[in-house]
Formats: structure tokens, C-alpha cells, sequence
């Protein structure tokens, strides 16, 4: 039987190991403020947003919502960023996305400032990142990291596997798992043999963004699997990248989808602010 990886029991000891640290910054007299700006009303992005004003107020965060309509401009998003980044009671900003089509998505990252990037999104976290510097990291390959260490689960030294190469997960993923030492092979969709190079992972992490892809065909006797893929099948179930059914007989550890990676996205996003709020 495979270990089962808690997704919402570890992010809920991450939360409330922040809100004992959030106590006490308010104690010394410093509230941290999480600025969220949503373009649109697109029904995940809400819910989305939902979450992460709900995590806030359990651990004690201010969060500010501006809303805006679809319609808003690309000039005055930015406005709104600009006059964000100056505030020095805003800890922490954040731009839901996807943005709408007539906003250019990577001037809007940009815009922020790096000391309030708490997406870990923008080109100076992300080059902080790949040279080993102190920096923010993006929230669900942090949070895959912390998965597998509170779960016990040795990184170094182990034969790491990444499958899917994109700017939010793929990428960041396998630099943290080289930070920690780890044997890292990035796949996509040009790799040849995929299912050999998987099958040589002692971790394999799966961002592939397509239901239930990886079967036990492509994982060695007890390795573990972390799935940070989520779809709704056929029969509207949530589903990962990966087939669990097949797949869970044959690791040593994976998470489930629902209430594995999903969780610990937002308890890294918490993190992240109270880092920021503390620099």
C-alpha cells in the first residue's frame, strides 16, 4: 500500500504555523496586507480568489480585493499596480489569471514589484531562483517541496523527474528539486521514450495537463508520485495527470487529486506573504 500523501493535512499545519507568526507580528504592531486583483469574473478565477481571501482570514492576513470589470484597460491595471507597489502598507500583490485577451499577461507580472511578488512569478524571483538567491518561489512547486519533506520523504541524492516544462510548475520544480540536491531530469512533449525515463524516477512529478496520462506503466516499484494536475472527468470527478487507481498499488507514496498539491498552492501563496510582510 502506498503512503498517502496529506495534501490538507500539511497545509493546514503550514496555516497554522503561520497564524502563531502573524499573532505576534500584530503583537509588535505590523498587520500584513495581501492586495488580490481579479480582471473579470471568469467562475474559477472567483473561486480562486474565494480561497485565497478565506486562508487570509484564518491566519489573521488583511487582504484587499479589487474586483474590476473585463473591460478594464491594460493602462489602468497597471495604474492599479503602480499605485499598490507604493503603498507601504500592501505586503503582498497579486493579479488572478488569466487575464482577459486584450491585456498582455507578462507586462502585467512584470509590473509588480519584486519585494511584493508573492506568485514568485516575476523574471527577478524567477533568476533568484536558478542562481540559488534568496527570493520568492513559485507557490505549488514550493509547496511540492514541502510535501515531500514533511512527509519524509529524502530528495537528495534521488533520481527526480519532472514532467512538463511550464514557467509556473515544470520549470520552478525542477530547480528546487536540484537546490535540494536532487537528480533532476525535466521531460515534455518532445521526449523520446518518456515512459523509460519516467519509470528511472524515484520522484516523479507529474504536470502534464492531461487526465489521467500517467499509468503504472510509467512508474518504478515504490516510487513517489506527486500529481499536480486537476481536470473534472466525463462523469464531472475531480482527476489528475495521473490514473491513480493504477498507479497507487505500484508507489511508495502519492498524492490524491483532490486534497494533495491543491491545498499546499495556497498555504505557500500565506507563506509567501508573511515572508514578505517580515523583509
Amino acid at each position: 500500500m502506498a503512503q498517502i500523501i496529506d495534501g490538507k493535512l500539511i497545509s493546514q499545519q503550514i496555516k497554522d504555523e503561520l497564524k502563531e507568526k502573524v499573532a505576534e507580528l500584530k503583537e509588535e504592531g505590523k498587520e500584513i496586507c495581501l492586495a488580490v486583483i481579479q480582471v473579470g469574473n471568469d467562475p474559477a478565477s472567483t473561486v480562486y480568489v474565494g480561497n485565497k481571501k478565506k486562508a487570509c482570514e484564518y491566519i489573521g492576513i488583511k487582504s484587499l480585493a479589487y474586483e474590476v470589470p473585463e473591460e478594464t484597460t491594460e493602462a489602468e491595471l497597471l495604474d492599479i499596480i503602480d499605485k499598490l507597489n507604493k503603498d507601504d502598507n500592501v505586503h503582498g500583490i497579486l493579479v488572478q489569471l488569466p487575464v482577459p485577451k486584450h491585456i498582455n499577461e507578462e507586462k502585467i507580472i512584470n509590473a509588480i514589484s519584486p519585494s511584493k511578488d508573492v506568485d514568485g512569478f516575476h523574471p527577478a524571483s524567477v533568476g533568484a531562483l536558478s542562481i540559488g538567491q534568496k527570493g520568492f518561489v513559485s507557490c505549488t512547486p514550493a509547496g511540492v517541496i514541502q510535501l515531500l519533506k514533511r512527509s519524509n520523504i529524502e530528495i537528495s541524492g534521488k533520481e527526480c523527474v519532472v514532467i512538463g516544462r511550464s514557467n509556473i510548475v515544470g520549470k520552478p520544480m525542477g530547480m528546487l528539486l536540484l537546490r535540494e540536491n536532487g537528480t533532476v531530469t525535466i521531460c515534455h512533449s518532445r521526449t523520446k521514450d518518456l515512459k523509460e525515463v519516467c519509470k528511472r524516477a524515484d520522484i516523479l512529478v507529474v504536470a502534464i495537463g492531461k487526465p489521467r496520462m500517467i499509468d503504472a506503466s510509467y512508474v518504478k516499484e515504490g516510487a513517489t508520485v506527486i500529481d499536480v494536475g486537476i481536470h473534472r472527468d466525463e462523469n464531472n470527478k475531480l482527476c489528475g495527470d495521473v490514473d491513480y487507481a493504477s498507479v497507487e498499488p505500484v508507489a511508495g507514496a502519492i498524492t490524491p487529486v483532490p486534497g494533495g498539491v491543491g491545498p499546499m498552492t495556497i498555504a505557500m501563496l500565506m507563506n509567501n506573504c508573511v515572508e514578505a510582510g517580515l523583509n
